[in-house]
């Protein structure tokens, strides 16, 4: 099936690389673990000593010399020299001691059990040595990086957070759009605000020039017809660098700057937003917020995927037992789409996949 790409509209790469052009990583800040997760590092973070500092035990039992137990059973009991101190899981071993008895070794001051050096107990640095990387610049913050940060002592952390300020566009009713894509913002690490305004080009421009965010999305009104005007508010505001790509579904999308700052206009359509939004918008969050460009896991196609050549496509999955099941992609009803738990993007050179195929899929 042969579909070419109107020489108006834009390829995918080429609006990718101009809108990545105007995006700089945002100032970094220091915020408390539990506001961390999900948030991008801003630099690496170093364990700051070794964990633990000195031998501790890992259960309950006596602290002892392992070489005064060399082979002690009930049949064979070694007396002491003197009694063991008890220590608690997590307590330091006192100086001359190397390893923690089990309680049903000992019976009076003689051990029934013998324990090898270093048996229950964890050596200094055993959970992690000085200078080691916790977590490195750029990286998603994930609940077991806070696990390793608060075990390290650590309660704060420089994170790029970067705010978004959606403006809506004559938005329908009830607006089922702009929670979704304020969702998608924060599922990325960064955080929104939701303006609506009339569709008028005066009000758009106004909406985005006062803005305080580091980036603006434009939900709506991105088409050519009377009631579109966010090309228009953009064009009033700064200037529009790309309007029509060569997307689908996602055509009518546009970007350019104002003041700035990038600004990405995404259609209003339900099957449009996301594949904008997975393109173009999380790529932009991730060079807002200083980390690498989002990458899709292998999966294999349950079914096969037909497209045309000349225009990206994003067709949307749902994950099975046997693969990932192609679900469609333009025109998709909104019962399809909410099925919908990942996305594939096929090139604009590929007339679709066969069954069986393993493609990079982008969870959402």
């Amino acid at each position: 099936m042969k579909r070419a790409a109107s020489a108006a509209l834009m390829p995918l790469d080429a609006a990718r690389a101009l809108l990545l052009g105007l995006a700089h990583p945002v100032a970094a800040r220091s915020v408390p673990l539990a506001e961390a997760l999900g948030c991008i590092a801003a630099g690496p973070v170093l364990a700051p000593g070794d964990r633990p500092a000195a031998p501790i035990a890992l259960r309950d039992g006596y602290a002892v010399e392992a070489a005064l137990l060399g082979g002690a059973s009930s049949y064979a009991p070694v007396r002491l020299p003197g009694a063991p101190v008890w220590v608690e899981a997590g307590d330091a071993l006192p100086v001359g001691t190397d390893a923690v008895l089990p309680p049903e070794g000992l019976e009076g001051r003689d051990a029934v059990a013998e324990v090898f050096v270093r048996e229950g107990v964890r050596e200094p640095g055993g959970d992690g040595r000085t200078g080691e990387t916790l977590l490195a610049a750029g990286e998603r913050i994930a609940p077991r990086h806070l696990l390793a940060l608060a075990a390290c002592g650590l309660s704060a952390i420089a994170i790029r957070r970067p705010h978004v300020a959606l403006i809506v566009t004559g938005a329908p009713e009830p607006d089922a759009l702009s929670p979704f894509l304020a969702a998608l913002i924060v599922r990325q690490g960064g955080t929104s605000a939701t303006v609506a305004v009339p569709d008028a080009p005066e009000a758009i421009a106004d909406a985005i020039l006062t803005a305080t965010a580091d980036a603006v999305l434009v939900l709506g009104g991105t088409g050519f017809g009377r009631s579109d005007h966010s090309a228009a508010g953009l064009a009033r505001a700064g200037q529009v660098l790309a309007h029509g790509l060569a997307l689908r579904p996602g055509e009518t999308a546009g970007l350019g700057e104002a003041a700035g700052r990038p600004v990405l206009l995404l259609p209003g359509a339900p099957e449009a937003t996301p594949a904008v939004f997975l393109t173009l918008g999380r790529p932009l969050l991730a060079a807002l917020s200083g980390a690498a460009p989002p990458e899709g896991r292998p999966a294999v196609l349950s079914k096969k995927i037909a497209s045309g050549i000349g225009l990206s496509e994003i067709v949307y999955l749902r994950r099975s037992t046997n693969g990932v099941v192609p679900l469609g992609g333009v025109d998709l009803p909104l019962r399809r789409l909410v099925e919908a738990d990942a996305a594939v993007l096929v090139p604009p050179e590929r007339e679709g996949y066969p069954e069986g195929t393993e493609v990079e899929v982008w969870d959402w």
